[in-house]
């Protein structure tokens, strides 16, 4: 589970949030079948990140980009 490292409450509802929305903006571009696999990598991804960010915003935008370095 890419998210039980996170204990802090307010943490792991960030980190949810910022994948929803990191999520949202990815997913169209991905090619199709691989939604899970790839969802999955996002989250994380979004977990590696969340101490680093300022807030959900940042943490998405954040994610957003290694996603895309990786890709």
């Amino acid at each position: 589970m890419p998210f039980s490292s996170l204990t802090d409450p307010i943490e792991l509802a960030r980190a949810e949030a910022a994948l929803e929305k990191a999520w949202a903006e990815l997913q169209p571009s991905l090619p199709s079948g691989c939604g899970e696999r790839e969802r999955t990598n996002l989250a994380y991804v979004v977990a590696s990140l969340v101490l680093l960010a300022l807030d959900e915003d940042d943490l998405a935008q954040r994610a957003i980009d290694r996603f895309r370095e990786k890709a």
